[in-house]
């Protein structure tokens, strides 16, 4: 029966450690377990018509962390457990007898995790003083990486926060439909810049699934709602005459649709019309009109 549980206890703690590798050290950007409550909390946000507003974003990464923190916690704990309390010797005054095994389990996992270092309780199995070191290493390194994810997410987030912004201009002075009575060289380095900026919103999207979850509450910022302007420019450079504005909406077309392509794998169900960008707005509370 220890063996069941120790094997058990290592399965959960690479369970955990793998799924944080996958979600911020892969260029997948997400773990399977980190997906599946960062989906959760967002369904349960959205059935609520996100009344969390912005903070449902910062409450899902929060709720994943703590998944990792809980998994390595527990797992360890059943490393120790069949160890506990021959294991371990106590400082006076403290009295193993008054705990349960599996709560003074728990609290030596959590202790060592997060490497407090009180002194009251200390292995003395051979197994148990070789092992739990790198519970301690593990806590370390789950701090400098929650540190690290949260950091990491607001260049994503003002990249594409950048783009609807432009986007938004372009929308406010009506350039989709200008665009044939203007420059086609100036057309040109707008359709360029815009494919370019879109291309790198799609590689944040892989990289960095997670600030697919973060609210807008300005929309003016919201890429969900702004992402059109972009379709309707695209679509106005398709019908010009010139070759080179034909040749850029037909780059800043393939960045939509590869765009669009990342939201349907791994965000959002188009509807029967098959329209990502929709979707997209929908998902987050806008629509394609604007509101």
């Amino acid at each position: 029966m220890d063996a069941v549980v120790t094997s058990a206890g290592i399965a959960l703690i690479i369970m955990g450690l793998l799924d944080t590798y996958q979600s911020l050290l892969h260029p997948s950007g997400t773990g399977f377990l980190s997906r599946w409550v960062m989906r959760s909390l967002w369904a349960v946000s959205r059935r609520s018509r996100h009344r969390l507003g912005s903070a449902v974003g910062p409450a899902i990464m929060v709720a994943v962390l703590v998944l990792w923190l809980v998994m390595q916690v527990i797992g360890w704990a059943l490393v120790y457990l069949p160890h506990v309390p021959d294991g371990f010797t106590y400082s006076p005054g403290v009295d193993s007898a008054q705990y349960a095994d599996l709560y003074e389990a728990a609290y030596i996992s959590s202790v060592t995790l997060a490497t407090l270092g009180f002194g009251d309780v200390v292995a003395t199995d051979p197994w148990i003083r070789f092992a739990s070191p790198f519970e301690g290493l593990a806590g370390f390194a789950l701090l400098t990486a929650a540190l690290t994810w949260f950091t990491q997410i607001y260049p994503p987030l003002s990249r594409r926060r950048s783009l609807a912004l432009e986007l938004k201009g372009l929308g406010d002075v009506r350039y989709p439909a200008m665009l044939d009575r203007l420059d086609p060289r100036d057309v040109t380095r707008v359709l360029d810049t815009l494919t370019a900026q879109l291309v790198v919103a799609r590689i944040d999207f892989t990289q960095h699934a997670e600030t697919y979850y973060f609210q807008e509450e300005d929309p003016r910022l919201s890429l969900a709602r702004q992402v059109r302007v972009a379709v309707g420019i695209q679509q106005a450079a398709a019908a010009c005459a010139s070759r080179d504005v034909q040749l850029g909406a037909a780059r800043l077309g393939h960045a939509l649709a590869e765009l669009g392509a990342k939201l349907c794998d791994e965000f959002v169900t188009p509807g029967e019309d098959g329209d990502a960008f929709a979707a997209y707005a929908t998902d987050h509370g806008r629509d394609m009109a604007g509101r």
